[in-house]
């Protein structure tokens, strides 16, 4: 158990600094999201500190087993107090911020007298490592309470306020840091009771916990990455999907087209010439525009027979629609390139009025299969 706890709070640590390394333009450059930030960076400094392999790498370099611990527990304060003034900054209470501010204060230079004024700080092991500076009971009852109470408030505060906004990424950092402070709260009734009761057994499931504590940390500082992430995903999957009705689109109809294609979609896709989103936003509308321009080359029952031999070939039902929109356009794209002279009277295609991107798509997934199903007319039948 020792083992998967050491290696469970080094995974946190580094996912932790990953995180705020990754996040720290972005959150140094917006107020709202600078002090959770912050917050996170102090709480992470207070874990790396608190993990054996660490405290074992430090004091090969010299520093002392009391010192460490003494850093740990007062940046462990620093950061409860951190996340009280957090949460309630929403309130935008200067009494209550005042008050916040001078009990962290208070608290910490208790903890720093009362580290001064014990004498013994003897102790050897791991266990030593991972256990405060002093061995005072009013040392370890102002530490914990700290983290206690900022854990507590931070439970209520963050899951309250979740519940009242709408903004989906806020909603996740709130309920993630929620659920991260409530097994902050476990693990700081657990210690109490290991610093009474020091037999190891307990230290390596609390150490664990803290680990988790990290990764939910992690998850609330990286939601706005996550959602840009999985919007880029989806907007990249809508490129991939779109490019071969695109591309046919364009290139018969390339007045629609702000560049020409390249020669590949996997090009598209790897290298985009703008960022994802617009790149996506970019090839619906101007398959759209296409549609538009190639209604004027769509014969009067090109609908219904592409639908007709859709379901002939076994087209799904609810594929159907979509065939026969692809067949119908196929032939107009192929009219185009063969020269046939534009009709004076539109053919609207059913569905594409308002070009839906889900339209689009149906129509992309059925493209391979049904653009050459409906005959062309060649260019002299339609000029007689």
């Amino acid at each position: 158990m020792s083992e998967l706890a050491a290696q469970v709070g080094l995974a946190s640590v580094l996912a932790l600094w990953f995180a705020l390394v990754w996040r720290a333009r972005p959150a140094l450059r917006q107020p709202s999201l600078r002090g959770l930030w912050i917050t996170v960076l102090a709480a992470t400094t207070a874990i790396t500190l608190f993990q054996p392999r660490v405290v074992a790498w430090l004091t090969s370099a010299g520093v002392d087993v009391h010192t460490v611990s003494l850093i740990r527990n007062l940046i462990g304060v620093l950061s409860a107090g951190l996340v009280l003034l957090f949460v309630i900054d929403s309130s935008r209470t200067p009494r209550l911020r005042l008050l916040v501010t001078v009990g962290m204060a208070a608290a910490l230079v208790s903890l720093l007298v009362l580290d001064l004024l014990q004498v013994d700080h003897g102790g050897a092991g791991a266990a030593a490592a991972q256990r405060p500076a002093s061995a005072s009971s009013a040392y370890w009852l102002i530490l914990i309470a700290a983290h206690l109470a900022g854990d507590a408030v931070a439970v209520v505060v963050c899951w309250g306020y979740s519940l009242r906004t709408t903004e989906r990424d806020l909603v996740w950092s709130l309920r993630l840091f929620a659920a991260g402070s409530v097994l902050a709260l476990v693990f700081w009734s657990g210690y109490l009771f290991h610093l009474y009761d020091p037999a190891p057994r307990l230290l390596p499931y609390l150490s664990v916990i803290m680990g988790v504590h990290g990764f939910l940390r992690v998850a609330s500082l990286l939601v706005p990455s996550a959602t840009a992430l999985a919007r880029s995903a989806t907007a990249l999957r809508t490129t991939w999907q779109l490019w071969p009705l695109w591309h046919d689109l364009v290139t018969a109809v390339p007045h629609v087209a702000l560049a020409r294609p390249r020669r590949t979609r996997l090009q598209e896709v790897l290298w985009p010439r703008y960022p994802p989103a617009l790149l996506a936003h970019r090839q619906t509308i101007e398959t759209y525009d296409a549609l538009l321009t190639l209604q004027q080359y769509v014969q009067p029952d090109a609908y219904e027979r592409a639908h007709r031999l859709a379901r002939q070939a076994g087209v799904r039902d609810d594929r159907l629609a979509s065939a026969a929109l692809a067949g119908a356009v196929g032939q107009a794209r192929r009219a185009v390139l063969v020269g046939v002279p534009p009709s004076s009277v539109a053919q609207p295609l059913p569905g594409v009025t308002h070009g839906s991107s889900e339209t689009l798509l149906g129509i992309a997934r059925m493209w391979p299969s049904m653009t050459n199903v409906l005959p062309c007319r060649e260019r002299s039948s339609s000029a007689q």
